[in-house]
């Protein structure tokens, strides 16, 4: 599919008003993305895991208005009006507006909950971007009905096209979005093994995994609760020059070509060999930018040499990973839960702020509520 497909050829309903929920789930790449192209494509390819308990909830509300040519909309974050939030919302309104060209009808109410600290390295604006283009969705659903051509209708009530179409939005609202809607398993980017894989939207992994990845824990360390100090957005900007960002993008490559052959077999070693190799590449992407910039805290690293001495002491198959923040995500197999836990609060707690983690497992998306 192309971009032209998501724009919509005409609306025939008339809604003046109603609401939508979504809950829509954060992701943590395995293998990962860094660096984008102009309207948020990818510079190579990732997978993810979709998680379950690290969830946004959105509820939009939507009345009409008279036409004009301003977006009109107002943002609460747990019951607060939240206005530093209106200018990312509204250029998301306006990357999206042809394929939503109903956006300035209307006046919205956006109202979202994170089950998870905003700004905290679990990927809130995924959970958030995906929450809110799947309620768009619906309002865009609403809008057709028997009169528009048949193609069309039957186009934006198919489910398949209904997810794709909102991951295609949502990545023009947060890269990582597109891999939050479906699946277990998500890829994004034009990858030559993953079949109907694209830069423009995310696709649930079309293989089967081994019977090791069923259920698959992650448990959340939470390092460091506040805003980054170097967001997302300017960390992939600086790829731009970068003197090693093509050798990146071939190894994701290579590593997703990997990935694949792991999940198949289920040859955990291996598994945590690209991991940990992959969290430790985004951040040294990071500290070898210009200007560089280093997200891990010191706890990052006291709680890596903690699960590698654990892992060489137990023979664990416990590893980790990173997002574009201090947090560890903590991953291991469903049999090893109890033994990890333990673990986790014997001796990695201490490195967390306020002793606080989330314990996660792989997930199936999102959910209209």
């Amino acid at each position: 599919m192309t971009e032209k497909d998501f724009i919509p050829k005409t609306y025939s309903n008339t809604i003046e008003s109603g609401s939508f929920t979504w809950s829509s789930p954060s992701n943590i790449a395995l293998v990962k993305y860094w660096g984008k192209r102009e309207y948020q494509i990818p510079e190579n390819p990732s997978i993810s895991f979709t998680l379950d308990n690290c969830k946004t909830t959105t509820t939009l509300s939507f009345l009409k208005k008279d036409a004009n040519e301003a977006f009109s909309f107002d943002v609460f974050l747990d019951d607060e009006k939240k206005d530093d939030f209106k200018p990312k919302i509204e250029t998301f309104f306006k990357r999206v507006e042809l394929y939503l060209p109903f956006l300035k009808d209307y006046h919205f109410k956006i109202e979202t909950s994170n089950t998870f600290p905003h700004s905290s390295g679990i990927a809130s604006s995924a959970s958030g971007m995906s929450a809110l283009a799947l309620c768009l969705m619906s309002v865009e659903k609403e809008l057709i009905n028997s009169d528009v051509t048949l193609k069309t209708t039957e186009e934006i009530l198919n489910q398949e096209y209904f997810i794709k179409k909102a991951s295609f939005l949502a990545r023009l609202g947060s890269g990582s979005a597109c891999r939050s809607l479906e699946g277990d398993l998500v890829v994004w980017g034009k990858h030559d093994a993953i079949k109907g894989s694209s830069d423009l939207y995310g696709v649930k992994y079309p293989f089967e995994a081994h019977q090791n990845f069923k259920n698959y824990q992650d448990t959340i360390l939470l390092v460091d609760k506040g805003e980054k100090q170097v967001s997302s957005t300017v960390g992939h900007n600086l790829m731009f020059g970068h003197p090693f960002a093509q050798e990146r993008f071939k190894q994701a490559n290579k590593n997703l070509s990997d990935m694949v052959s792991i999940l198949k077999d289920g040859n955990l070693d291996t598994f945590i060999a690209l991991v940990e190799s992959e969290a430790l590449t985004l951040h040294a992407m990071m500290m070898t930018s210009m200007p560089y910039f280093i997200l891990m805290k010191p706890n990052t690293l006291e709680i890596i040499n903690k699960i590698w001495a654990f892992r060489n002491e137990t023979g664990s198959k416990i590893c980790f990973t990173l997002d574009a923040g201090a947090n560890v995500h903590v991953l291991y197999p469903e049999y090893e839960t109890s033994q990890v836990l333990e673990f986790i609060q014997n001796e990695l707690v201490a490195y967390c702020q306020n002793g606080q983690y989330i314990c996660d497992v792989i997930g199936l998306g999102a959910n209209k509520l």
